[in-house]
């Protein structure tokens, strides 16, 4: 196993280096290499602190949210699987699974406002 994933590792920078079109120097220091700069090109944006932890999330109604990354049914299973373990473990925490509007890049502010209105926990991310 471990020597497929070097062989995979390689195969993939061998590929990224003929796809940046990089070609091995002719003479010595003639060749050039592209590459791209990591650093931050722009401004960090405005930093929200998380909202403060529960004591407990007995009586209380935990949202569970699809962000719409991998696909309609990515995170569904097992969110329904987390909210069957809620109905056996925790029956007093109401569990509602809700899918995002939209890529998963995209805001949804009718959802947000519906989960601050309604819930007072959520999850929420991928999970396929």
């Amino acid at each position: 196993m471990k020597n497929k994933l070097l062989l995979a590792s390689f195969l993939l920078v061998i590929a990224g280096l003929i796809l940046t079109g990089y070609a091995p120097a002719q003479g010595a220091g003639t060749g050039k290499i592209t590459v791209l700069n990591p650093a931050i090109a722009s401004a960090m944006v405005k930093r929200i602190p998380l909202s403060p932890r529960l004591d407990t999330l007995e009586g209380k109604t935990l949202y569970m949210v699809d962000v719409n990354w991998g696909g309609p049914d990515a995170a569904y299973s097992v969110y329904e699987e987390m909210q069957d373990w809620f109905a056996k473990n925790m029956p007093s925490v109401k569990t509602v699974i809700k899918r995002k509007k939209g890529a998963y890049s995209q805001d949804d502010p009718e959802l947000w406002k519906e989960i601050a209105k309604n819930g007072q926990a959520a999850i929420v991310g991928i999970s396929g």
